[in-house]
């Protein structure tokens, strides 16, 4: 596939990080949020993390800003960490992984323009937060996650949160989940060193991908997939844990997966 070289780049104030901490820059730090996520007024949290954290910045999408006051933030993360939840800042969740910071969770649902017809791809599923949110605004979501203790957890949160527009794999997400492709829109919540042709080639033509790219810089770019390669909307300078399980240069089918 081709790629053409014309970009736009997206970045006011701080540089928002995914799956790691902030690089610089102010936040807007909720000392309200966290004493009452100590207290348990998640309802309150989660509306003060909507109002401070993405209607403050860039975040105008009705449907996006509904969703993330909708899902339960706190239920993803571990019950140690939840008075840390709805702050502006990624959480550790086990295993050397994070669910992402708020802004960068509604960011990159905004970027996809997800529409309620719209079939979702996710590889890296985490905690499973981003795939219900994502779930909130589109008619079903395939989700992936490498590492089997967190796939499993984030099946069973999802199951308990009564989600049956979500489908979770144990496996490698550099071979996606072709089983149910075309997708119309792709989200990547871990970065590779490239763009996975498999992940572009199970995209709609048309269709959106939200991907950070890179290793020690790494940006989010918003693609779009055309009849000749893809053409990149926007860039964003992001830090993202990096994604695992690249096949080698001489290919090799996936591993077994686990649904």
């Amino acid at each position: 596939m081709r790629h053409s070289t014309t970009r736009r780049v997206l970045f006011a104030g701080p540089w928002w990080i995914g799956a790691a901490l902030l690089i610089g820059g102010p936040a807007c730090v909720a000392t309200q949020t966290d004493s009452q996520a100590i207290s348990g007024d998640w309802d309150a949290a989660r509306r003060r993390m909507v109002k401070e954290q993405l209607e403050a910045r860039d975040i105008r999408n009705a449907r996006v800003l509904d969703a993330m006051r909708r899902v339960p933030r706190h239920l993803f993360v571990p019950e140690s960490q939840r008075a840390e939840a709805y702050g502006d800042w990624p959480v550790p969740i086990g295993h050397d992984q994070t669910i992402s910071q708020p802004y960068i969770v509604a960011f990159m649902t905004q970027a996809l323009d997800l529409a309620p017809e719209h079939r979702v791809l996710e590889v890296g599923t985490g905690s499973g937060y981003q795939a219900a949110v994502l779930a909130e605004l589109a008619r079903d979501v395939s989700t992936i996650e490498i590492v089997p203790p967190l796939a499993e957890r984030a099946r069973e949160t999802l199951s308990a949160l009564g989600y049956r527009n979500i489908r979770v794999r144990t496996g490698n997400g550099y071979f996606g989940w072709p089983e149910y492709a075309p997708y119309d829109r792709i989200m990547v919540t871990a970065a590779p060193d490239e763009v996975p042709a498999a992940l572009l080639e199970q995209l709609k033509i048309g269709g959106l991908m939200a991907i950070p790219v890179g290793t020690l810089m790494q940006e989010l770019r918003i693609l779009r997939r055309t009849a000749t390669g893809t053409e990149t909307l926007s860039t964003l300078p992001v830090r993202f844990v990096p994604m695992t399980g690249k096949p080698g240069r001489e290919g090799q089918p996936p591993p077994p997966a686990k649904e």
